[in-house]
C-alpha cells in the first residue's frame, strides 16, 4: 500500500507524517528543507506544488522519485 501525499499540503505537514520525505526532497533538489529551522518556518507555508514551481522541477520527476520510495502523489 502506497502512502499518499497531496501537492497542496504544507511540507511541514508532509514531513511530520512521513519524516523520510525530507531525504526524497533533498534528492530532488529541495536542499533548503534540510537546513535547521527551515521546516519550522518556510515549511509551514511552502507546499510541494509551490516548491516545484520555484525550483522548476517537473511533476513527473517528483512523482517518480516519490514512487520509488513507496509514495503516491495526489493532485
Amino acid at each position: 500500500m502506497s502512502k499518499a501525499l497531496k501537492l497542496d499540503e504544507s511540507v511541514f505537514e508532509l514531513v511530520t507524517r512521513h519524516p523520510e520525505v525530507v531525504e526524497i526532497m533533498v534528492e530532488l533538489g529541495f536542499r533548503d528543507i534540510a537546513k535547521p529551522g527551515m521546516l519550522q518556518t518556510a515549511g509551514r507555508f511552502m507546499t510541494l506544488s509551490k516548491g516545484m514551481k520555484l525550483k522548476k522541477i517537473e511533476l513527473e520527476t517528483v512523482r517518480l522519485a516519490f514512487q520509488q520510495h513507496g509514495f503516491e502523489i495526489i493532485e
